[in-house]
């Protein structure tokens, strides 16, 4: 993997002449792959009169060669957009759509979208968050924006949603269009109709990522969003316990259903132990250890990090100040981690695999 990582480092710093964004970003190298001596990637092209062809190539092969000189690189374009092959018609502006899940609730998964959003956006990435946890929909109060409503712009004689921008995050929630203390009585039909409405009738500005923060389990808001829109990849948050993993377990697998066929990038384990502020060198380790990097195992995927119960997230989230973190405090330093761990994942991922497609309804 330590090769991958570094060509990945590699071709991150490559940016596209014409839009100036890195070639990894827009999805332009595909099908990367190392075997014994040799480097093979694709350059997919938007089109086939391309004028930065040699520019690119020349790029590539350069910096490549100057890292790995006993290795040989096969670059070959293809003439293709790099989209194109991506079923990303409803919302082409957002690069990649990353669902934050879970088996069951309670486990901090809200809190993880949140605070995951806010350390991608310190990467320099632009980050959007969708709240479609619509029977709990916590992320107003987190965000601080729960007497907010989304302004709804007119568009060719369409109504549209325009998400509340916080801090630079644009976001869209359930919470912020119905009343505090107003009770979610939704069936299947209703449910899938709003996160429909959350893509199809929404203004999303260019996006690098869409953190999508879904309700607990496997249910229809799960399967209406497969069938929306082209997930990259799910994250599943777990606490360290046995009976956390267990219903982890059932959603990953969901994912990874042959008719679904929705990467499963890693696991992040929440509440891995209490650290008090008076103690910060005390570990006291509540739901056990080991929960994580079980999933992980299981799911054949990514471990990307424990999170510590510390009284400061919790107070931040409650008030509404998640953006009140610091990089250099501990949490604030361990979401950063993850945040780079999930990036370079998500690179890889569309370096390696083909775009998601959308599920077909029934």
């Amino acid at each position: 993997m330590e090769i991958l990582d570094k060509i990945i480092e590699i071709l991150e710093g490559i940016k596209e002449p014409k839009t100036g964004q890195s070639i990894t970003l827009l999805k332009m190298i595909r099908d990367l792959k190392v075997e014994n001596e040799n480097i093979y990637l694709n350059i997919y092209l938007p089109s086939s009169d391309y004028p930065f062809k040699s520019e690119l190539y020349s790029a590539i092969h350069d910096l490549l060669n100057k890292e790995f000189p006993l290795h040989k690189v096969h670059a070959h374009f293809v003439n293709k957009s790099a989209f194109s092959e991506a079923p990303n018609l409803l919302l082409p502006q957002i690069k990649n759509f990353i669902a934050i899940a879970s088996g069951k609730g309670g486990v901090g998964k809200s809190t993880c979208s949140v605070n995951l959003a806010i350390a991608l956006q310190k990467l320099g990435l632009t980050v959007g968050l969708l709240d479609c946890d619509l029977y709990g929909p916590s992320l107003p109060t987190m965000l601080g924006i729960q007497s907010l409503r989304p302004k709804v712009q007119n568009i060719q004689s369409q109504n549209k949603l325009v998400p509340i921008e916080v801090h630079g995050i644009p976001s869209l929630s359930l919470g912020n269009i119905i009343e505090p203390e107003q009770a979610v009585v939704l069936r299947g039909p209703r449910l899938a109709a709003i996160i429909k409405q959350f893509f199809q009738d929404a203004l999303w500005p260019d996006l690098d990522y869409l953190v999508i923060d879904l309700p607990p389990g496997t249910g229809d808001v799960q399967l209406t969003l497969v069938q929306t829109i082209p997930l990259t990849g799910a994250v599943i948050v777990t606490t360290p316990q046995q009976v956390a993993v267990i219903d982890a377990i059932k959603a990953s697998n969901m994912f990874l259903m042959d008719q679904i066929a929705v990467p499963v990038l890693g696991v992040v384990e929440n509440m891995s132990w209490f650290q008090p502020s008076d103690m910060p060198d005390k570990k006291y380790y509540l739901f056990g250890e080991g929960g994580g990097e079980r999933l992980a195992e299981l799911t054949e995927s990514s471990f990307f990090g424990k999170i510590p119960i510390i009284e400061k997230i919790r107070e931040r989230a409650d008030s509404g100040k998640v953006f009140e973190v610091n990089s250099d405090e501990i949490y604030g330093k361990i979401y950063l981690e993850i945040a780079e761990r999930i990036h370079k994942k998500v690179t890889l991922r569309n370096m390696m695999m083909m775009p998601t497609k959308k599920v077909e309804q029934a």
